[in-house]
């Protein structure tokens, strides 16, 4: 057996700046000398003192500008809802069992039932839900429980 042939069972902790003479960095610690970054923290946003980014873009102000912050509601289609049995009463609850939603996002943003593709099972809807959507449940046998939106 030679000292070379020994597997490594030691690794080398990381270099702690600024713990005094035995750590191998005196002095500075490693931040160099001066300046603001020897220093302490500085901001991620920080620009070298210039008008940040966010500051600089224009503020768009009026109806329908800022759709960005607007909370949508998750859209579900009827032919999502085939996999569920005959009579089943669809509300947030079915959806996340499912796994046709996540329950984080339908509490956050709720959710729409839309008139896309077939039905042919007789489901009690507790959503809201478009009039296309409320015509095809209906003409399926099922009912809805909720007024349409």
């Amino acid at each position: 057996m030679n000292l070379n042939s020994l597997s490594k069972i030691k690794k080398r902790g990381k270099k702690r700046l600024g713990q005094g003479h035995g750590s191998g960095r005196v002095k500075t610690a490693g931040r160099g000398t001066k300046g603001q970054n020897s220093r302490g923290k500085i901001a991620l946003s920080f620009e070298g003192g210039a008008l940040p980014l966010i500051k600089r873009l224009p503020l768009r102000r009026g109806k329908g500008e800022n759709k960005a912050f607007k909370k949508e509601p998750i859209i579900v289609n009827i032919k999502l809802l085939e996999i569920l049995k005959d009579k089943t009463e669809v509300d947030l609850k079915t959806l996340v069992k499912e796994r046709i939603v996540n329950e984080k996002d339908a509490i956050e943003y709720g959710i729409k039932i839309l008139g896309d593709g077939k039905i042919s099972k007789a489901l009690i809807i507790k959503l809201p839900i478009s009039k296309q959507a409320a015509k095809k449940i209906e003409k399926a046998g099922g009912r809805i429980e909720s007024s349409p939106k």
